[in-house]
């Protein structure tokens, strides 16, 4: 018998897990339902993707196997929780994707005694690439829910006490990212490239650094030293490199976004 899915919020992170399901085939749309208070995006939903999204919330709680929390952390959780405890069967999982809210505070809201799983998904759904943390509850195996997390992307288990860090660190990674493209590319336009050629150039070296280190397997400093001959071009590009605060600043960015995720918890 197929899995049934029942999302509570049908936002953007909703819909890129559900395009990346069934893209992948991993889902059917027949299995998936959504509950949302927003009737524009539950419209838009159906006509994309032909998911259920006429039932009712209590109608696709009492259907699943999996519960997926999808809303914001300043959201009534425990209303949503209310009702879960009301409408679904007592072995259905929950799996929160809320930044920010712990297991403790889910058992709480859904109930202790339930398979509770707290899963940061990664924004790179679409391209199979990018890891999602996921803590598992005491009542949770990864049985229960591995199939559905493989569905869009990979999955990193790990303990609870670093879900805020791989939150600001891993899933927060690609702004960093998208960030430095844009930069190392502007950066080839100031030196006097077309932009087209300097956003080609950019991407290209960005691809085979990541593929050489591995590849070889070496430190991304090895590399470095291999790549940059005594008082040569590259190695003198480095010294303004270092002697800007392109690291620390890229450490702060981290830091600061790790201190968010924890803020949005502490609200709950």
């Amino acid at each position: 018998m197929q899995s049934k899915i029942h999302f509570i919020g049908g936002g953007q992170m909703a819909e890129a897990i559900i395009r990346a399901c069934l893209a992948g085939g991993t889902l059917s749309a027949s299995q998936i339902s959504v509950s949302d208070i927003n009737e524009g995006r539950l419209q838009l939903l159906q006509a994309k993707y032909s998911v259920d999204t006429e039932s009712t919330q209590e109608q696709g709680l009492q259907a699943a196997d999996l519960i997926v929390i999808a809303v914001r952390p300043q959201d009534d959780l425990s209303a949503l929780g209310a009702r879960v405890r009301q409408s679904a069967s007592p072995p259905a999982a929950i799996i929160s994707i809320v930044a920010g809210v712990t297991i403790a505070q889910l058992g709480d809201y859904f109930g202790a005694e339930r398979p509770i799983v707290r899963v940061i998904p990664n924004t790179l759904t679409d391209t199979g690439y990018g890891y999602s943390g996921v803590a598992l509850g005491a009542a949770a195996s990864r049985e229960q829910v591995e199939g559905f997390l493989l569905g869009f992307g990979k999955v990193q288990y790990l303990e609870e006490s670093y879900i805020d860090i791989f939150t600001g660190f891993g899933v927060a990674g690609p702004n960093y990212i998208y960030y430095f493209i844009e930069s190392f590319t502007d950066a080839g336009v100031l030196a006097g490239l077309p932009r087209e050629q300097a956003w080609k150039v950019a991407l290209e070296n960005m691809l085979g650094a990541v593929a050489m280190l591995q590849q070889t397997g070496l430190h991304p400093r090895q590399l470095l030293d291999i790549n940059n001959s005594p008082g040569g071009v590259g190695m003198h590009g480095l010294y303004e490199l270092n002697n800007s605060d392109f690291a620390a600043g890229l450490q702060r960015s981290v830091l600061a976004a790790v201190k968010r995720t924890t803020e949005l918890g502490v609200k709950n």
